[in-house]
């Protein structure tokens, strides 16, 4: 069964596509004059009344030939030693004339590939050629997204405060909202919200849709009940992005019949199309709250509204039929899509063996596995964390060791997680050392400080040294916590059964005298 497709536009309701939206008015003219700091550039800001759109309008359009060459050059930079400015001064002194306008161009090419650290140089080489270019506030709101990506928060900020008042429009505000929601600030966040709505800056959904994405990763759903009332008060329209999120908020709570109330909202408001993502929202709920003909009857629909060149509605799809347990649709849906794309992303197969992994067809995810070998780009550490999971879960240490071995062999970097889920095998084997060296590597594999070891792995760590009485590995267990950063994070050690005084050290000493006086008191 092929499906057909109605040409529908779709995106997720995601931050990155509000982040997207706020970067890119139209601008004009008016020149003002900034000199910054901290490898930001002199910028001469174009300013007057500015016309907002939705669209990536700047660098969907083709660059010039010889602009692609130049965005190849600088993309192909794999040496941390060198910089944008190198091959832009190498294009000058090949005689390449370099217009602001290409340039930014440039700039925002290198950004929607991710490579975050060389358009901020571009622009940073901008600023130093002096007057030379001028650079509107589309591109300041650009490069302050491009600080916060790749210096920190805290010098995004100090970008902002050094740009003149009069330049500070919804744009520049909305990219440091969407810095502060992407960082979990929250007092921050509603600080600048406050600013905006003193600035009458709060006429859109845009910067709603922003403070409720905020509100929805911190689970703090009357928050965004809040935000749809100022919208409903203020006779701001809610956009699909609006409701597909008031819409994962009902149904996060739990609530099928809130949940069905906003979706009839929905479906009375003319300008609103339903598209695929409200549909997957209304299945998710479903599918959790154990509604899985009403869930399937949903995905069917997703299904209706996917458009020939998107890929990522199949892996929702996909993902929630495992979610159903419905493993004949999770492979229809696999071959559908698999007919209609050549070429599967590292994604596709990630969703696929998941949902396989999830249905127990063990056998199923191995065979997608050795497919995926055979055609994947790149190596992507997260699918074989899949069936190393389900094996060390299910009492194959061994098959989990001998895999991650292969990942090794294979070139793949083995990431904080996948040393967690090797420890979680030895913790079933009640083998404590093994757990907490492969603990303490995942440690050292971090990339960023947002992991740390699972909370119910360090619980039944210490529930086995203190069943064992093993005072040595509570010493290292505690080490690595302080190492990890759970320490202090009073949260997180709410949820380990482990007194302020051990976690400081304090009592350690003291038990471990107390179990040499208990076996000299036996020998004696």
């Amino acid at each position: 069964m092929l499906l057909q497709y109605p040409i529908l536009s779709v995106s997720l309701s995601s931050t990155s596509h509000y982040s997207l939206s706020l970067l890119c008015p139209h601008n004009n003219s008016t020149t003002i004059q900034l000199q910054t700091t901290h490898k930001i550039p002199l910028i001469k800001c174009s300013t007057s009344s500015n016309t907002f759109t939705n669209k990536a309008v700047d660098y969907e359009k083709k660059l010039p030939g010889e602009w692609k060459a130049v965005v190849k050059r600088i993309s192909s930079i794999n040496d941390p030693d060198k910089s944008s400015a190198c091959v832009l001064n190498q294009c000058e002194n090949e005689g390449i004339k370099l217009s602001g306008y290409e340039l930014s161009r440039v700039a925002k090419q290198l950004r929607r590939f991710r490579r975050y650290k060389l358009a901020l140089e571009v622009y940073e080489w901008m600023g130093n050629q002096g007057k030379k270019f001028r650079l509107s506030t589309s591109d300041a709101a650009i490069q302050l997204d491009l600080v916060a990506k790749v210096h920190g928060i805290s010098s995004a900020e100090d970008y902002f405060r050094k740009l003149p008042e009069a330049i500070r429009d919804k744009y520049i505000y909305g990219t440091l909202l969407n810095a502060h929601v992407q960082s979990k600030m929250t007092e921050k966040a509603e600080y600048l919200i406050n600013q905006m709505r003193d600035r009458g800056y709060m006429f859109e959904a845009l910067p709603f849709n922003v403070m409720m994405t905020l509100y929805m990763k911190l689970k703090d759903y009357n928050k965004v009940e809040m935000m749809v009332l100022e919208m409903r008060e203020k006779q701001v329209p809610l956009d699909i992005y609006s409701f597909n999120i008031w819409l994962s908020s009902r149904g996060s709570q739990g609530s099928i019949e809130k949940t069905e109330q906003v979706f009839e909202q929905m479906k009375l408001d003319r300008t609103i199309n339903p598209n695929w993502t409200t549909f997957c929202t209304m299945a998710t709920m479903y599918i959790r709250l154990g509604q899985i003909k009403k869930g399937e009857e949903c995905l069917k629909k997703v299904e209706a509204r996917i458009t020939g060149k998107d890929r990522s509605p199949y892996h929702y799809i996909i993902n929630l039929y495992g979610m159903a347990g419905n493993k004949e649709e999770v492979y229809r849906v696999w071959n559908i899509y698999k007919y209609i794309f050549p070429y599967i992303p590292n994604s596709g197969y990630y969703a696929v063996i998941s949902s396989l992994v999830r249905l127990n067809d063990i056998q199923g995810a191995e065979i997608m596995y050795k497919e995926w070998l055979s055609v994947k780009s790149l190596y992507e550490p997260r699918i074989a964390n899949l069936l190393m999971h389900w094996y060390s879960r299910n009492g194959f240490a061994g098959k989990a060791k001998a895999l991650f071995d292969e990942v090794v062999e294979m070139g793949g970097k083995p990431t904080s997680i996948t040393f967690e889920i090797l420890a979680e095998g030895h913790i079933q084997e009640r083998r404590i050392s093994k757990a907490l060296s492969c603990l303490n590597d995942a440690v050292l594999a971090r990339t960023s400080q947002v992991w740390k070891p699972k909370p119910a792995n360090m619980s039944a760590i210490l529930e086995i040294c203190e069943q064992e009485h093993d005072m040595v590995n509570k010493e290292v267990l505690v080490g690595l916590l302080r190492r990890a950063g759970c320490i202090e994070d009073e949260a997180y050690m709410s949820q380990i059964p482990l007194s302020n005084s051990t976690a400081n050290g304090e009592l350690l000493m003291e038990e471990r005298i107390d179990d040499d006086d208990h076996d000299g008191h036996e020998q004696f």
